[in-house]
């Protein structure tokens, strides 16, 4: 299983942009996904969550500026980004939850990033 975001791009103070992931390969379901980000010279941080039945959850400073949602047909996430801010910068990466055969275990995958650079 792989999962491959895009979608990133320099935008200016205030503009948006929307990013995709998709998943593919061996697939029976997925679990929770989320996006996370990373910025230069800094951790690994959680920006929003999508259950598997459609409930989501954000970090202080995306709320009501980003919109986490899924396309469990196409085995998509996305995540609609407006009002973009320079502290915004940062690699975007995708992670889900995945059972490639129904009764298996979930395995946690992360897809491998896309930059996203916003200027002020």
């Amino acid at each position: 299983v792989q999962l491959q975001a895009f979608g990133g791009g320099l935008v200016q103070a205030g503009g948006s942009l929307r990013l995709s992931c998709a998943a593919s390969g061996t697939i029976a379901s997925i679990g929770n996904m989320g996006w996370y980000r990373q910025a230069p010279g800094k951790e690994r941080e959680w920006v929003a969550a999508i259950t598997s039945g459609g409930s989501t959850n954000y970090r202080d400073s995306a709320k009501g500026r980003f919109t986490i949602s899924r396309d469990d047909a196409k085995n998509m996430l996305y995540l609609q980004m407006n009002n973009l801010k320079p502290e915004d910068t940062a690699v975007y990466l995708c992670n889900a939850y995945v059972r490639r055969t129904w009764g298996s275990r979930p395995l946690e995958v992360w897809g491998q990033g896309t930059e996203v650079t916003v200027s002020s």
